[in-house]
């Protein structure tokens, strides 16, 4: 791994540090988006090992600085949710490329970089998809439990069918290879029928 990277990783793990949410992980307590910054980045080598530079930092800084910007700030209707999604991708972007600056990337790697994050051409752009395919996954193997216990059957498996329809064929073929907890595989195997 070049020095330019590590010093990003470094500089993304301290700011997601700082996040004042904990989870606990295996009897262990981290902070919650320095804990899914490692799940990215831990998933997409494993299920995508050769992908380039800039995927691995879009998946690492995916939900940077995420507590920053509340849900709660916004109107609790389908509206306010998308703008609260879509200033998150703002920030995330924003910080992340400040970071790239910071340790040496040109602009052209940085623009690629906030691309990614921004999830833009989602079905056109192979690495938005990719990136698409490691976040779902991730949601599957490490949320999706607790999820289920917030939310109706019902929602869970509208939101697990839109989550299918995100993924592309090899994607799909990761998520029935995941590990899941026997009822998420239940509801998977719902929403899929």
């Amino acid at each position: 791994m070049s020095t330019k990277i590590q010093q990003a990783f470094d500089l993304i793990n301290q700011k997601n540090a700082q996040d004042p949410n904990i989870e606990i992980s295996e009897g262990n307590q981290y902070p919650k988006e320095l804990l899914y910054a490692e799940r990215m980045s831990t998933t997409l080598l494993k299920t995508f090992p050769n992908s380039s530079e800039e995927l691995k930092i879009a998946a690492k800084a995916q939900h940077i600085c995420r507590w920053k910007i509340t849900r709660k700030s916004y109107p609790m209707d389908k509206v306010g949710y998308f703008n609260w999604r879509n200033d998150l991708k703002k920030m995330h972007a924003k910080i992340t490329s400040e970071i790239l600056e910071e340790v040496g990337y040109d602009e052209t790697f940085r623009k690629r970089v906030s691309f990614l994050i921004r999830k833009k051409a989602l079905k056109k752009n192979a690495e938005t998809q990719t990136l698409e395919d490691v976040i779902c996954l991730v949601f599957l193997q490490y949320y999706m439990d607790a999820f289920c216990e917030k939310h109706s059957e019902e929602k869970i498996i509208d939101i697990l069918q839109k989550t299918w329809g995100k993924m592309s064929e090899y994607g799909q073929e990761s998520a029935l290879k995941l590990s899941l907890s026997e009822k998420s595989l239940q509801l998977v195997k719902q929403a899929l029928s």
